[in-house]
């Protein structure tokens, strides 16, 4: 191809290009009819093309939206066990599985521990030793009825005597609280459910091995309860809330939760505990509350949004694309007269779905633009 003829294409594309552009941007200024600037105000003409790419509405006083925070499911620390073993040894069975129904008492695992049978084997010497005492301290009576020994070895045989019954006493205790007693040893130390729900979670298999003080190491793997039991239908709410929005939480106040897997539904609930202290790393206020979940549909760690009443009073809102800011400072344009834009610093409060409550700065009433304060923000500063 011809090189000039190349130039002159190259040239040709060029232009093209920047007219779409332009033509993209919004349409070029008339100059018949150009945006006149004043101070902070500006004025465009009847017939303006600018006029086109405006929305204007009008400012009214509503009620305030409810504060909107954001907050995860657990499960309720009062109706949840996790359950760790207090005997070391190796899983022989496993008796319940992964959500599974369990009552108090509902055997869980066996596990064969010699830790265990030493256990049992105390209750049963401490058994041995008592009646070995109590046949020394009878005996002992009788030969001090007839004078052959002194009073302090009968004195001596019933304090051992008393120390025989409180071992016994103790081991038998101990078993009882671990669900064993001292008729057999057979070091299988049976792992009960403390309370009635579901297994919501479950980190065992058979032939691992055990002991008590993981939940104390410091690996995720091993620190992790070998079941949890819980009641699903009762779960916490965990909500992280700014500082700013502490006058508005309280204990006792109802909530309602949604979520994004059940769109159309919301579920109650009720805040328990607002934190005494603000989380040093996120600069976030703690909340704790109690929602239902009889019907289940909830699940633990999902997170959802949480609407409180709000107890603001009413104020003026408009449409979060009205104001911009600039600086450090928030503004709106409003139109006093048709074609005339004055550009006021507000101060602004929350958001909630598309709306921005102006505390101050904006009278009910007046007309505000609602699209397009950028391009006159752009006039103004190229004109100023």
């Amino acid at each position: 191809m011809n090189p000039r003829r190349k130039s002159l294409l190259l040239v040709g594309l060029a232009l093209a290009l920047a007219g779409l552009a332009a033509g993209c941007h919004g349409s070029p200024p008339d100059p018949d009819n150009p945006p006149v600037v004043n101070g902070g105000e500006v004025v465009l003409p009847v017939g303006s093309p600018q006029l086109a790419a405006l929305a204007v509405e009008t400012a009214e006083v509503c009620d305030s939206p409810p504060l909107r925070l954001f907050g995860r499911l657990t499960w309720d620390d009062g109706a949840t066990v996790r359950v760790f073993t207090p005997f070391a040894g190796r899983v022989d069975r496993i008796m319940v599985e992964l959500g599974q129904t369990v009552k108090a008492g509902t055997l869980l695992a066996e596990i064969a521990s010699p830790d265990f049978g030493q256990a049992q084997s105390n209750a049963r010497r401490a058994v041995a030793d008592l009646a070995q005492a109590e046949r020394t301290a009878a005996r002992l009576r009788d030969l001090v009825g007839h004078g052959a020994v002194a009073q302090k070895d009968l004195q001596a045989a019933e304090a051992d005597l008393v120390r025989a019954q409180s071992e016994r006493e103790r081991t038998r205790a101990q078993l009882r609280l671990y669900g064993g007693d001292a008729e057999t040893i057979d070091q299988a130390y049976r792992l009960r459910a403390p309370i009635d729900g579901v297994v919501v979670e479950k980190n065992i298999n058979p032939g691992q091995e055990v002991r008590p003080d993981q939940m104390l190491a410091n690996v995720p793997q091993l620190a992790a309860p070998l079941f949890t039991v819980s009641d699903p239908r009762r779960l916490w709410v965990q909500i992280d809330a700014r500082e700013s929005e502490l006058p508005m939480l309280e204990p006792g106040d109802a909530f309602v939760v949604h979520m994004h897997a059940f769109p159309e539904q919301s579920f109650p609930g009720r805040i328990d505990v607002v934190a005494d202290a603000v989380d040093c790393a996120t600069r976030m206020v703690r909340v704790r509350g109690s929602v239902d979940n009889a019907g289940r549909q909830l699940k633990a760690e999902m997170f959802v949004t949480v609407d409180l009443p709000s107890r603001e009073p009413k104020a003026i809102h408009v449409a979060t694309k009205a104001v911009f800011l600039k600086g450090e400072k928030h503004f709106v344009y409003v139109e006093p007269m048709p074609g005339r834009f004055l550009r006021r610093e507000v101060r602004v409060g929350r958001e909630h779905d598309g709306r921005l409550a102006v505390l101050a700065g904006l009278e009910s009433g007046e007309r505000v633009v609602s699209s397009g304060c950028l391009l006159l923000e752009q006039l103004l500063q190229s004109n100023g």
